[in-house]
């Protein structure tokens, strides 16, 4: 069994598609290549974290997608998760369903919200802090300078990693703490 890390998918929302450059024509290519990639590597018994923002369809089609995909599946609420909290039988379809979570891995301590923390519970100890949100954006770039200014501050790595599927190391895949870790 594995964990694996995700965020913001937006299935169906086209206008993710030129906000994040993303490289598909279609919602439904996109949703295709996302669905193909995380069914490779992902089973049955491993566990998929998704830190919010999953799907602008409706109810049905969400129900689908996400019916579709391999794993234990853990929602970390997004704000653009309001619909999917409302519909009891996509709720089903999570093992767990909040705001925040903190989990050991690999014996590692991971911190796990849709938003970025900066002063995430301990980051001076080599935890991690899986968050999406920002997508690839002036406060991306803004993420990527905090973390520069963390690891003078403190002259200690900061693990802080954007799991969003449109980041070049997330390449539309969930990916695992050891890869994250590598290529991030």
């Amino acid at each position: 069994m594995k964990n694996y890390y995700i965020s913001d998918l937006h299935l169906g929302h086209t206008n993710c598609l030129e906000f994040d450059n993303r490289p598909f024509h279609t919602c439904e290519e996109q949703d295709k290549v996302i669905t193909e990639n995380w069914n490779k590597i992902v089973t049955p018994k491993d566990h998929v974290y998704i830190l919010g923002d999953i799907s602008w369809y409706k109810r049905d089609k969400t129900k689908e997608l996400l019916g579709c995909l391999n794993g234990h599946k853990h929602l970390i609420i997004g704000n653009h998760d309001r619909d999917i909290l409302k519909w009891n039988e996509v709720i089903e379809l999570f093992d767990e369903v909040c705001h925040y979570k903190e989990l050991k891995d690999e014996g590692k301590h991971v911190v796990l919200s849709h938003y970025p923390i900066p002063c995430f519970n301990r980051h001076h100890y080599g935890a991690y802090h899986f968050y999406g949100h920002v997508h690839v954006s002036t406060e991306y770039d803004m993420m990527k300078e905090i973390k520069k200014q963390m690891v003078e501050l403190y002259d200690k790595p900061c693990n802080m990693f954007n799991v969003g599927v449109m980041i070049p190391y997330m390449d539309y895949t969930p990916r695992t703490l050891k890869e994250i870790d590598e290529k991030g």
